[in-house]
Parts: C-alpha cells; structure tokens; sequence
C-alpha cells in the first residue's frame, strides 16, 4: 500500500489465452462466459479488431477511441437489436436499451428524478434499512459466523429499492427476486453463439425458450404494482416515492408521459440495476476489505465518524470512496456493453463499417496493462483526493460516460457509501479460508460460488 505496506492483494481471475479463441471456442466461451474469451491481446493494445462470420468486431481500451464512440461522436452509435435479444422483451423499452428519439425522450422524463437532492433526500431511508438488516444478522454475542455476502448485500439492496421506490410494499421479498433473476441471467442471460453469429431471431434460442417463466414472473409482479400504485394516485392517496413520481412525470417538451410498456420496462431496470449493481459492488468491497486487515481498519474509522447530519458526510470519506471506486474499478457491475455504428467511422485509425459491433468493456479497460500501474492489485489510494484526479475519466467507466452516463449513479454511490459505513461501524469481517471467489460475466459481474466471509459484531 501507499502508507508503506508491503503485502498487496491480487484476486483471482479467469485464465486468459495468450492469443484470440478461433470460431468455435470464442462461441462456446462466450456462452459459458464472457470473461473466458478475454486475451492478453485484450489487455495490451488499443483496440482488437476482427471479422468472421458474425460481421465485424471491435473490442475498444484506448481512451481516446471510447471518448469518440461514448462523447464526441456518440449521435452515430445505437445501442442496437443485439443486447435487446439478450435482454428479450423484459427491459427493451427502457432507458437501459432505448434508441435514438425514444431515448431522449425518456431520459427528459426520468432525469428529474435522480437529482442530487432528491438522492441525498432518500439518505436516512437508505441508512434505516441498513442499520435493520445488519442488526438482524445471525451473529454470535461472542464469537463470528460465516455469512452468505451475496445474499446479504442483495438483501439490502433490495430493501432499499423497496423503500425508496415503492414505499416498501415489496419488502422482504429479496430471495424470491434473487431467484428469479438468477434463474434469469443463467438462461436468457447468456449471450447465445446465434446471436453472435447474426442469426435471424425468427430462429428459436434455447436460453430465451429456458426463461420464459423467469420474464413472467418479473413482468406479473410489475405490472400488479403499477396497477396498484395507479389506483392510489387515482384516488389521490398514493405515497411520495419514485414510483408514484415515476407514474407522474411527464415530459417538457410535449407533456407526455411513458407508455405503460415504457413505465414497465423503467420499472424492471430500477428494480434490477437499481438492486443488482449495487449488490455486488457490496460483495466484491466486502472480499477485497477483508484481506486487507489495514485498509479495513480505516474504513472503521470514517465508518465511527459516519454521521448524516453533516453535509459534507461524502467528504469525510475518502479511504471508503477509494474503497468503492477501487472495487468497481477491478470487478465493474456492468463489465461490458456494446455499441453499433450507423455510418462507417474511424476509430483509433481503424475504419470501422457501419453496423460493426463496437465494445467498450469496462473490465478490459480497467485492467489494461498501459492504462493502470499494478492493475490486477487492489490499490484504493489510487483513488484518494490528489490521485484520483489524474485519471482520465474514459479509462474508468463504471457507470458509463457521455450523455448515457448512468442515470442512476449518485443514488448507487450513496447507497453504497452508506451501506459500507453502517456494516463496518457494526462488524468485522475475514476471509474463511473457503477457495478465492471467482468473478463471472452474467449480465453483471458475479462471484460464481459466490462470497462467504466470517463476521463478527465488534465490541
């Protein structure tokens, strides 16, 4: 570490190939995951283009070229029909995979309502969860227990979307959505070899055909809360969180509102980033602080002086901050996305056809041999006031950049920063001495046995 500790974490990674899979292997190992089809080429040169029987390709690291696609030419790409089919039908009208003029339309809508100070004002909310679900941890008065992170990370998360989005009317139905998304990303989620090889979608996909009952049930149990919320508003005693503001807001420019498939669609997402990113971003922090017993220690500490009322709280935490960023930085929620040129362009000299799939994987990226010092170590003082400002802001993307910068980022860094300060103020955690987790592209970016750590109430 910067304060002159020698021992440094590295977490365990996929094995990477020294040179790119040919057809069948990068297929099958996109289908099993993604993160396997990485190769050192990936982590070293500017970019990686390549042709086959899909149409052209181009995996983009240099900061420059993921400026010009994400900012300075970013009218020229769509996100596309490609993550839409992975997707289906559950999240293709929302804000995550809109185009063009749906896009903007729906982004003048919803922009009003994460502002900081409406996200600042969902803070003590946010802590109250916290502070119950991690009082309601099964902990020994005088010993440790080894916990299930993931579940409990997906546990607050969830309380907090609950709380702040639908007043709490969902609460406690964390393990039936986890399910259910589960079962989801192991089946729709998987990025199908006929996808990537451009097959028409009129042709059956397995995975699609598997999660049917999983988009179901997701969609069933939306649609009922809006139903429900709709009425309240009717009858004018409906509650003052983000879904009756969702149900309310309209547009500035035509006084529109979304269409319900829109209202849907916003809702599953919020439901579903909102949660899911934030959960294991929780989990990976969680794994990295416990082995490294000094960095906890001055978690601790900002996490003893953690306190609301000051207005300046973010402020007062920057080794918790470092922490955050650290950990997005090694394990992005959102490790990878795609963009698709509607005219031929150049990038980074390369010329790029129209309808080449560009993409920007943020765990390429952040791992980049010429972009970061160390990158497979876990270094949080890289992001420390005084340090942090020399990175450039396109070499670490875990919200994304330009003008579809996640929307709901300040609320995901709040919630976060929060949960931190209350579980390290109530514990202490370390390892199991349980086998290393091992991250997984599924949509998001997942431990595949997931997190076990030991805890312990501090005194």
């Amino acid at each position: 570490m910067a304060d002159g500790t020698d021992v440094v974490f590295r977490p365990t990674v996929p094995a990477r190939g020294k040179r790119p899979a040919g057809l069948l292997a990068f297929l099958w190992k996109n289908w099993r995951d993604p993160l396997t089809a990485y190769s050192e080429q990936n982590f070293t040169e500017p970019f990686v283009f390549f042709t086959g029987r899909g149409g052209a390709s181009i995996n983009v690291t240099d900061p420059a070229g993921v400026r010009h696609v994400l900012l300075d030419n970013a009218g020229n790409y769509e996100k596309g029909l490609f993550q839409r089919r992975v997707f289906g039908p559950l999240i293709a009208s929302g804000l995550l995979l809109a185009d063009g003029e749906d896009w903007r339309r729906a982004r003048r809508i919803l922009a009003p309502l994460f502002t900081p100070t409406k996200t600042f004002k969902l803070a003590a909310d946010m802590k109250a969860v916290c502070e119950r679900r991690v009082a309601a941890w099964p902990l020994p008065s005088d010993g440790a227990a080894i916990l299930d992170i993931d579940m409990e990370m997906t546990r607050i998360t969830f309380e907090i979307i609950s709380e702040t989005m639908f007043s709490n009317v969902i609460g406690g139905e964390a393990e039936e959505f986890e399910r259910a998304f589960h079962g989801f990303v192991e089946t729709t989620g998987r990025i199908d070899p006929l996808d990537l090889l451009g097959v028409p979608p009129w042709v059956p996909r397995l995975g699609k055909l598997a999660g049917k009952r999983y988009v179901a049930f997701f969609e069933k149990r939306v649609n009922r809360l809006i139903a429900e919320r709709r009425a309240m508003i009717e009858g004018g005693d409906a509650p003052d969180d983000l879904l009756s503001a969702l149900l309310r807001a309209r547009d500035t420019e035509d006084g529109g509102a979304l269409s319900e498939a829109e209202v849907s669609a916003n809702v599953l997402t919020f439901i579903m980033a909102g949660h899911e990113t934030t959960a294991r971003a929780l989990g990976w922090a969680l794994h990295l602080v416990s082995r490294t017993p000094d960095v906890q220690a001055r978690l601790r500490a900002e996490a003893d002086a953690f306190d609301l009322a000051d207005p300046d709280w973010q402020a007062a935490m920057p080794w918790t901050r470092a922490v955050l960023d650290e950990t997005m930085r090694l394990y992005p929620p959102a490790p990878t996305t795609l963009r698709f040129p509607l005219q031929d362009d150049v990038i980074c000299g390369q010329p790029i056809p129209a309808g080449t799939r560009v993409g920007i994987s943020p765990y390429i990226i952040h791992r980049h041999k010429s972009l970061w010092s160390d990158p497979e170590a876990f270094r949080p003082e890289r992001f420390l006031p005084g340090a942090r400002e020399t990175i450039d802001r396109f070499s670490f993307l875990p919200f994304s950049q330009g003008p579809r910068i996640c929307i709901g980022a300040s609320f995901a860094i709040q919630e976060a920063l929060i949960a931190l300060a209350t579980i390290l103020k109530a514990v202490e955690i370390e390892p199991t001495g349980e086998p290393e987790p091992m991250p997984s592209h599924r949509i998001t970016l997942r431990a595949k046995n997931g997190i076990r750590l030991q805890v312990r109430r501090r005194s």
